[in-house]
């Protein structure tokens, strides 16, 4: 199994062995250690997976030892082996639907088999190293999926709540339910429902105390409330059967059609293998959001899939359920601070000593609580931000197909339907392509939405060849490609127009650049000559909030044999004349109007509709992001955010004044509690940034010197942060990876970091903070770099550290 460790498993791997710095001789032995948040992380965890897993191996029909053989596999190898340090393996209930059809056609001794089978699988496809090819699967497809399979679940587990047993398909359960709700068993509804209540409202429970008791996880709650109350009010009902470990069934040869059996190891290696690394990805996302954690390693897909098929050898061959990644699990041991595989290991070792020493307990729970508990996992896939994120992307169809078929078919078959609509929708897509010609005062407007390929050339033509000889036209390309066809018939056009006296203006998603080869963004201005192209502008296209400041090259004497303009993506520049403004700046009235133009023009179409919910609904933004009204700092860019985002504050040095009569600011003040109180925001964000030049003012200011002018008086308010700097007892704010580079930036370190208490202050911030319904961040952006910096608490210091890329693969 070795031979095949994917090189960044073994180089990891190694890693975690070598010795640090000031460890002891490699000849002395060195003692295991945990770190405290990782056994934490591990109890959460442990308390989560007992009874999932009870209740997942209930749902499949398998004995219900091989849910806690699978659980602790799947923390001991998968965690130890896997290439995610964070994700939590074990039975899943993805994998239920697939487990039961196995069971029921084939038995508990094949399904092992089937088990070690899919488990090989996964070895050799992590020794070809294509653990990344599953996440080209669409989404939509897999949130298809998951939804099917937890609708089957809860149809299934809905007849063990009401007191009876499930049939073998959902459209077999769905005729079976009105006569089980005919002769419903009231003690098993009553322990249902009880369990379903808990779930339901111990996450939302309210105050202090409820902020304590939330730290139980609902499941185990849930579990054993309803086995308490159903012992002590003596209800008689079908509970949890362990029988001995002696007695426990093993793997056997595979006995069954080989094509069914073939089909059943892809089902079930498909299935394990998408979510588990659906759900690592998933993980690192996780794991880099929290707040104040130092950046996590990115997972290493083979390795990790390399680590699910020894997982699933091992725990088919101990007669154990299929292992996969586990997103409950996983999600709780992140949010519990879990930072390494040592909480995942321990958890496995846990349900070891669980499955050893607890069994008479766990011989109280009554199946209707593990019944009501695994249908509430299978609503909960089927999840409302998913459904609103395909039909956004107009993926719904995909989504639906996929869903329904693994209903009605099974889970292969579905997910088979879902590949087939998504490769049509994609073909469709590829294929509608609008192409609409207008006029408007004296323009011509020619507007392409969609992909410009040879399949749109016929209706490109037949639209330019609307437009008159010698007419000014704007041509629209709102797609991301075009292809070599639609592009010789595009550059030809356009030759041709712009010889008899015509002009061209190139807008949409390939502006910035001259029209080139497919596939080709090149910086280099054009030749001379070339009228129609937007050769003369060096940007970039995503940089079109640049455009009226583009460097620009000098233009060549007009010889007469070519047009005396040159058409760039926003608008028409004339050769410049020698009192022109340098670097393209257009006199201040002309460049409002004409940025205002663009706006009209270029983005105003995209986010209109975006603009008017927001109008309708209000704004309700998450952040409050308090920054310097530095020309440089452009909070929409480095943040990513767009409108209805962010409360923007800004002022001269990001400066937050402390409440009180002398030293308060209403201004500031006012926007912090309207934006607590009022907007409820999340979180506030401190931005500090480079060369800032209220910091150089104040670190040159005299100390007790009057403030005459109205920005020496808003200045002192910074008077605090540099005192902070020029306190020897105080510790300096510092840069992750350099020093400072100077005074000037260890003072706008040590502002940000002096204007957080500033905030922490203020009665709305103290309120919402001791509620927890507020977080605070601290910023530093490095205008030179175009780096970000975040503020982290790492061993009583303040280290701004930069903000590492996050995988999006997922």
């Amino acid at each position: 199994m070795s031979a095949c460790l994917p090189a960044g498993a073994t180089e990891s791997a190694h890693t975690e062995r070598a010795h640090p710095p000031h460890s002891p001789p490699p000849g002395r032995s060195r003692r295991f250690r945990v770190a405290g948040a990782d056994l934490s992380a591990a109890v959460a965890v442990f308390l989560i997976a007992l009874p999932l897993s009870l209740g997942i191996a209930l749902a499949t029909g398998a004995p219900l030892q091989a849910g806690l053989v699978a659980a602790a596999v799947g923390g001991l190898v998968a965690g130890r082996l896997g290439g995610s340090p964070l994700q939590v393996s074990g039975p899943a209930a993805g994998l239920t639907v697939v487990t039961a059809d196995l069971i029921h056609q084939y038995g508990w001794r094949t399904t092992c088999a089937v088990t070690v089978l899919a488990g090989l699988a996964q070895l050799g496809l992590a020794c070809l190293r294509v653990a990344r090819a599953a996440l080209a699967v669409s989404p939509a497809i897999v949130h298809g999926m998951l939804a099917g399979i937890g609708v089957t679940i809860a149809v299934a587990q809905a007849h063990i709540v009401l007191g009876g047993e499930p049939q073998s398909s959902v459209p077999d359960n769905l005729r079976a339910l009105p006569a089980q709700l005919a002769r419903l068993d009231p003690a098993a509804l009553a322990v249902s429902v009880l369990t379903l209540a808990v779930l339901l409202l111990w996450p939302r429970m309210p105050g202090r105390a409820g902020h304590l008791l939330r730290r139980m996880p609902a499941a185990l709650v849930a579990v054993a409330g309803a086995t308490a109350v159903a012992a002590a009010a003596g209800l008689v009902l079908p509970v949890v059967d362990l029988p001995s470990w002696h007695s426990h069934a093993l793997a056997g040869l595979p006995d069954g059609p080989v094509l069914g059996l073939v089909a059943a190891v892809l089902t079930t290696t498909l299935v394990c293998s998408v979510q588990s690394l659906l759900g690592a990805t998933a993980v690192d996302k996780l794991a880099a959001a929290r707040p104040g954690a130092p950046s996590p390693v990115r997972s290493d897909l083979d390795r990790e899939l390399l680590g699910q098929g020894a997982a699933n050898v091992v725990s088919g061959t101990l007669g154990g359920l299929p292992v996969a990644g586990v997103a409950v699990r996983s999600t709780a041991n992140v949010h519990a601070g879990a930072v390494s595989r040592n909480a995942t290991i321990i958890h496995g070792a846990l349900v070891v000593v669980a499955a050893l020493v607890l069994v008479p307990l766990l011989e109280l729970i009554p199946l209707a609580a593990l019944a009501a508990l695994v249908m509430a996992v299978g609503l909960r896939m089927v999840s409302l931000h998913h459904i609103r994120t395909v039909t956004r992307h107009r993926e719904v169809l995909v989504y639906a197909v996929t869903a329904l078929g693994v209903i009605s078919l099974g889970v292969l078959e579905g997910v088979a339907l879902g590949i087939a609509v998504a490769v049509g929708v994609a073909l469709h897509r590829l294929t509608r392509t609008r192409i609409t010609h207008e006029e408007e005062s004296g323009v011509h407007h020619v507007h392409v939405r969609g992909q410009l390929t040879f399949l749109a050339v016929p209706r490109l033509s037949r639209a330019l060849h609307l437009v008159p000889q010698g007419a000014d036209v704007v041509v629209s390309l709102n797609g991301s490609f075009m292809d070599h066809a639609a592009y010789e018939t595009l550059q030809d056009w356009q030759n041709t127009h712009t010889a008899r006296g015509g002009t061209v203006e190139i807008t949409g998603r390939r502006a910035g650049v001259r029209i080139a080869e497919p596939g080709a963004l090149s910086t280099e201005p054009a030749h001379e000559g070339e009228s129609g192209t937007t050769g003369d502008c060096r940007c970039r296209p995503w940089t079109a909030w640049r455009n009226h400041q583009c460097e620009r090259p000098t233009p060549a004497p007009d010889t007469g044999d070519r047009p005396d303009t040159t058409h760039t993506s926003g608008d028409t520049h004339r050769p410049a004349d020698p009192g022109t403004p340098a670097r393209g700046h257009a006199p201040g009235g002309r460049q409002l109007v004409r940025g205002l133009s663009t706006f009209q023009r270029r983005t105003a179409p995209l986010v209109r509709g975006e603009l008017a919910r927001l109008a309708r609904e209000g704004q309700q933004p998450s952040q409050l992001f308090l920054t310097c009204a530095d020309s440089r700092v452009v909070t929409s860019m480095i943040t990513s955010s767009g409108p209805g985002d962010l409360f923007v504050v800004r002022n001269v040095g990001n400066l937050v004044p402390p409440p009180g009569a002398e030293s308060g600011d209403d201004s500031v003040a006012a926007a912090i509690e309207y934006a607590v109180d009022v907007l409820a925001v999340r979180s506030i964000t401190v931005c500090g940034h480079s060369g800032c030049g209220a910091m150089q003012a104040l670190l040159g200011s005299r100390p007790g010197s009057p403030a005459v002018t109205p920005l020496g008086r808003w200045l002192r308010h910074g008077g605090p942060s540099l005192e902070r700097l020029r306190d020897p007892g105080a510790p300096a704010p510092r840069l992750a990876g350099r020093a400072p580079a100077d005074d000037v930036e260890q003072l706008c370190l040590t502002n940000v970091v002096q204007q957080l208490e500033h905030l922490r202050a203020h009665e709305s911030v103290a309120r919402a903070l001791e509620k927890g319904t507020l977080e605070l961040h601290g910023v530093y952006f490095h205008v030179g770099e175009a780096q970000a910096y975040l503020l982290a608490e790492q061993e009583e210091e303040r280290v701004f550290d930069r903000v590492r890329e996050v995988d999006l693969a997922v």
